[in-house]
């Protein structure tokens, strides 16, 4: 992105923080040079918060006013729905804004993939093989949770590349029956270890009263006491005698040095994002369809995408 912008002569902006540094007036110019040998970095230089500005008095007007007195012309917001959410009510007040994708977990419609995604399944695949083959050597069932407030891409498509035996996502309920059910079938058939795959924001029923962030998401990863991965193993020792371990792989699939396709995704996705800039476009998203990088409205950026059906039934196809 920046590369793209310094070819058509921009000077380019960084906000820190996120949108609390444009709420501050917190900004620091960029060069290329600054960055030329990050791209096998992890995680924001820039550093970033989960401040809302929509729950700011006159938030949306402080970030346009600030803009204005830093000279900024132009707003390129790397983020998941609730910052392209925050980009997409900037743009109707008439800010300059394009939004680029960025979630590990694929959850942001308008785009098959969002950066951050497939290095997040890679991270996640490789860990979970290695539980797996701890699971193996101690005859344990493996319970496995990841990232996944909302929706079950990562579970799944982790899930899928490890080989596990079952897979739990928020989108499709899967009984605790089912999954005793399968922990017993496969010990009565010599197998005492199992690996099953569970997304934080799956609802077992325990949970209440879990401290919400300024976009009233629950912070699962916080929350005191009881995980996902903790209760559905105790559970199945309970009922099936099998000895069982948790564990909660959570933040350790963040800020992993990203994979070539990661890569190559944000490379693409800079470039377009000045090219609409460049090309008088706003209130846009560039977005993956296939291998293709297109602009679709900002507003699609804020709605959720929900791993789907078609996807869920190969996944149970492996169940087993």
């Amino acid at each position: 992105m920046l590369r793209a912008a310094e070819l058509n002569g921009y000077t380019v902006i960084g906000i820190l923080a996120g949108w609390a540094g444009l709420l501050e007036g917190r900004f620091k110019e960029l060069r290329y040079s600054d960055f030329e040998n990050a791209i096998g970095s992890g995680g924001t230089m820039l550093t970033t918060s989960r401040t809302n500005p929509l729950k700011k008095e006159h938030g949306l007007e402080t970030i346009e006013a600030n803009m204005k007195k830093a000279g900024i012309d132009a707003l390129i917001a790397v983020g998941g729905d609730d910052t392209l959410g925050v980009a997409s009510k900037l743009a109707e007040l008439g800010v300059r804004v394009v939004g680029v994708p960025k979630t590990i977990d694929n959850d942001l419609a308008g785009t098959d993939y969002s950066f951050g995604f497939f290095t997040a399944v890679d991270e996640a695949a490789k860990l979970i093989e290695s539980l797996a083959t701890t699971g193996r050597s101690h005859e344990r069932v493996m319970v496995v949770e990841v990232m996944g407030r909302d929706a079950g891409w990562i579970a799944s498509f982790a899930g899928m590349a490890a080989g596990a035996n079952m897979i739990i996502v928020p989108e499709f309920e899967t009984s605790l029956d089912s999954v005793v059910e399968l922990v017993k079938s496969r010990a009565a058939s010599g197998k005492n270890s199992s690996v099953i795959v569970v997304a934080e924001g799956v609802s077992f029923g325990y949970k209440s009263d879990i401290e919400k962030d300024e976009f009233g998401h629950a912070l699962v990863a916080k929350a005191a006491g009881e995980n996902n991965a903790s209760f559905l193993a105790r559970y199945i020792e309970q009922k099936t005698g099998v000895e069982t371990r948790a564990t909660v792989l959570g933040h350790s699939i963040r800020g992993t040095t990203p994979n070539s396709y990661d890569r190559i995704m944000t490379t693409l996705l800079g470039f377009r994002a000045v090219e609409a800039l460049h090309s008088g476009n706003s209130g846009v998203m560039v977005a993956v369809h296939g291998t293709s990088v297109v602009e679709v409205p900002l507003t699609e950026g804020s709605k959720k995408k929900f791993l789907d059906e078609k996807t869920w039934n190969v996944a149970k196809s492996f169940f087993a």
